[in-house]
């Protein structure tokens, strides 16, 4: 120990501090030597060589270590500014640690002096430094704050409805209507009151999860409906409330009786479909019905006005569906969107469980007659001559296309449009059937009559992303200069956004063809081109090593070297299994389930969405057998965690290994630089952009999952959608900060903010009763957004 007291003579401080700066120094240079032999940036090893003298020097108690650091910190920030200029967020890695360290650095310098001056020097040196750097920071969020691009149109169109029953003082249908505008023509509350929103009242639904595991699993994602004097609420596990919509107090609950072994990857329960028997006497029971699926795949209808089952309905007011499946191990189908109903017919998808095998149970679409429950017809892609049950000793085609979020319908076209996903084993094509290829990642019109495709637009050739279709489509009258034409808007994963003619299919605006990357484990599997919306599109420019990022420069640099290692040739890069590849964006978007909002007066479209990669690699079968990745009834057991994260899709030479969001595992950020998600208006008639922002604070984020409780805009990861409103509001909750907002339409600023008790991963809805309007949301958290789980419905309205 004297032996080393000699070798370095400093006094503690200065000690302490050059050995820190000297440990850092190592990893930066080590580090830094291994991204610039990548072809990256030289940066991290120069400066790791500079700060491992400084470190050395100041140890040694030496005044020339602090200057060299010094020197290092001031040639690191003209370094930064010449990489990201005024980004913010892109300078915190960067500049915000080694400003830390710096302050350290200086009183370091002070304690090698005996002198008190210097004392005050490094004390008053530091607080400049720091005083300098916030007023910057405010500067740079104030320059980089959201502004309007464009005005906000007034009122211009006179959209109609095909559905028939309207938005209003009732919310009927799980996107307002079965148009899934999320519109509501209600004004009570308007930008200029709605500051003096408050709680109205609050509900715990009582469905929690049952254990620690089944946590890892639940996320409500419901928006509750209101008809008449009830409020219809669904439970991550299918339990049906019926609520008095001004006070929250409960008519009645219905619990199908769920079991834990039927949830999928997530126990979500989207919504509910309501429906009014025609020339039915209003005292017959189920005159109206409440008609849903269930985890477990059975389809239900019970009484709006008691909760007891239609005995008219199927088997006492259920029907199986899952017979004509063949083997459905627990979990493997489930029902977690609601129907949607178009000229009697009950249309319904259902999940099958990603990543298990590649002969899972069929994807096909059914259609239910609402009154009897009877099966009307079936859509089996492979066999397009089935119109009902398969034949004896046969089961609907395995593995097929599978429809998982929810439909649109149009009562007037007699159509349903199906955002279709893809076959199973979503990133292997190798084995997939021709008419599997022809429909997976599109959207399909069924017509609700004969259960028979009218026509398909693909937005995915040969899908190998995940990119399946998440969003409804929403119908809306379509201006052009030949008058309006029903059309539908269609957001996808990628985060394009099509207008279709929904009579024909037909693109309505711009749509262009690009060339993308080959190879791959299956390069003739590879679409030589792939299309793109030239109207609209939520997708920033491709990635480069600038864009990773970390809460220090070592973790930056961490994110830095992966990016190089992975392959990464830009948009529709294919999956590797030599090593990662970057798929940009990844599979939450873009537009997911949350959908988009359309105000049909304005004709203006809000969409919040999704900007974060996934770090993707396919896994040898080998290889993916010794880490144990079998399908879930066969082997692994446990269920929960992130999709794709060790799935083993058997059936295909690989499995597939997917770090959602690209998370380093050590901090929990990801490596792409914020902001990870936005919301955006948008002209209907022109695609152009009136105003964009980052959409969620940090508050509830950070590292090693602390929250930091930062109300700063970070665009935050966000699943849900959004209710626009006639006097001009939006209303979302979605982002991972636990906030539900009212936000201007015409500015993008948010006018009014409430912490909700648990993640709102839902979409809100928008209803009048006894003449007052009510905001509602459940919150219930999400597994995958990694928000807190609850089981309160909340209403807000003005006191």
């Amino acid at each position: 120990m004297a032996r080393l007291r000699e070798i370095f003579p400093a006094p503690l401080l200065a000690l302490a501090v050059g050995f820190v700066v000297a440990l850092i120094a190592a990893v930066l240079l080590i580090g830094g030597i291994w991204l610039a032999a990548l072809g990256g940036s030289s940066y991290y090893w120069l400066a790791g060589a500079a700060m491992l003298a400084a470190g050395f020097l100041l140890m040694r108690g030496r005044l020339l270590g602090g200057w060299i650091y010094v020197a290092v910190f001031f040639l690191t920030l003209i370094w930064a500014l010449w990489e990201v200029g005024g980004n913010g967020w892109a300078l915190v890695p960067r500049v915000v640690a080694p400003l830390v360290l710096l302050v350290a650095v200086l009183f370091a310098m002070a304690s090698l002096s005996a002198r008190a001056h210097r004392w005050r020097l490094a004390a008053g040196s530091s607080a400049v430094l720091i005083l300098l750097f916030v007023v910057a920071g405010v500067t740079l969020g104030w320059l980089n704050s959201p502004r309007p691009l464009q005005s906000l149109p007034a009122a211009r169109l006179a959209m109609t409805d095909p559905a028939l029953m309207q938005a209003g003082s009732d919310w009927p249908a799980y996107g307002g209507t079965y148009s899934a505008r999320r519109y509501s023509p209600l004004d009570q509350i308007t930008p200029a009151n709605v500051g003096k929103l408050e709680q109205a009242w609050l509900i715990h639904t009582g469905d929690l999860p049952s254990s620690p595991q089944i946590r890892k699993t639940y996320g409500a994602e419901n928006t509750p409906l209101k008809v008449g004097d009830s409020l219809y609420v669904c439970t991550p596990k299918n339990i049906i409330l019926a609520l008095d919509p001004a006070t929250g107090k409960r008519k009645w609950r219905f619990d199908p009786g769920v079991p834990d072994t039927a949830i999928p990857y997530t126990a979500a329960c989207r919504g509910v479909a309501y429906y009014a028997v025609p020339n039915a006497p209003a005292a017959q029971a189920c005159a109206a019905r409440i008609i849903f699926g269930t985890l477990d795949a059975r389809l239900f209808a019970i009484d709006a006005a008691t909760g007891r089952p239609c005995a008219d309905f199927g088997s006492n007011g259920q029907v199986d569906t899952k017979i004509g499946m063949g083997e459905t191990p627990a979990g493997y189908v489930s029902i977690n969107s609601p129907p949607t109903i178009v000229r009697g017919v009950v249309v319904t998808g259902h999940q099958v469980l990603d990543g298990q095998d590649r002969w899972a149970p069929s994807g096909v679409i059914r259609g239910f007659d609402a009154v009897t429950g009877k099966l009307r017809w079936a859509w089996d892609m492979m066999h397009p001559d089935w119109n009902g049950y398969p034949p004896p000793g046969e089961t609907w085609a395995r593995g097929t296309p599978n429809m998982w979020t929810i439909a649109s319908g149009d009562e007037a076209l007699g159509l349903v449009y199906l955002p279709m996903g893809n076959a199973a084993a979503d990133y292997y094509s190798s084995l997939r059937r021709p008419q599997e290829d022809f429909y997976a990642t599109s959207l399909v019109a069924l017509d609700v009559t004969t259960g028979k495709p009218r026509w398909r637009f693909q937005a995915v050739r040969k899908d190998v992303w995940d990119y399946d279709f998440g969003a409804q489509a929403t119908l809306v009258d379509f201006p052009t200069a030949a008058g309006a034409v029903p059309a539908l808007v269609l957001p996808s994963k990628q985060g394009d956004i099509y207008v279709l003619d929904r009579r024909t299919g037909q693109p309505l605006t711009p749509v262009g063809t690009i060339r993308v990357p080959g190879g791959g484990v299956e390069p003739k599997e590879r679409a030589k081109t792939q299309i793109v919306s030239l109207w609209h599109d939520l997708r920033k420019p491709d990635l480069t090593e600038r864009d990773m990022w970390g809460m220090s420069p070592i973790d930056q640099m961490i994110c830095r070297i992966q990016f190089r290692k992975a392959s990464y040739k830009g948009f529709f890069t294919p999956p590797t299994s030599d090593r990662r590849s970057i798929e940009y964006p990844g599979y939450n978007g873009g537009t997911d389930w949350g959908g988009i909002a359309v105000d049909p007066v304005r004709g203006v479209i809000v969409a919040n969405y999704n900007d974060m990669p996934n770090y993707v690699r396919l896994v040898p079968r080998a290889e993916a057998d010794k880490k144990g990745w079998a399908p879930r009834h066969q082997a692994r057991g446990e269920i929960g965690g992130a999709e794709g994260a060790g799935d083993p899709q058997a059936g295909t030479p690989y499995a597939i290994d997917v770090n959602a969001g690209w998370r380093l595992p050590f901090t929990g950020l990801l490596c792409k630089q914020p902001p990870y998600g936005g919301i955006r208006a948008i002209d209907l008639a022109t695609g152009k952009t009136i105003w964009d922002r980052p959409f969620g604070t940090a508050r509830a984020n950070g590292p090693f999952g602390i929250p930091s409780m930062l109300p700063v805009a970070i665009g935050t990861p966000n699943n849900g959608g959004a209710v626009v409103t006639k006097s001009g509001l939006i209303f979302i909750a979605a982002a991972t900060d636990n906030l539900i907002r009212a936000i201007d339409l015409k500015t993008g600023k948010t006018l009014w903010q409430r912490v909700l008790p648990a993640g709102g991963q839902a979409t809100p809805m928008v209803y009048e009763a006894n003449g007052k309007q009510y905001l509602v949301i459940y919150a219930g958290g999400h597994h995958f957004m990694e928000t807190p789980i609850g089981d309160e419905v909340i209403a807000y309205a003005l006191p």
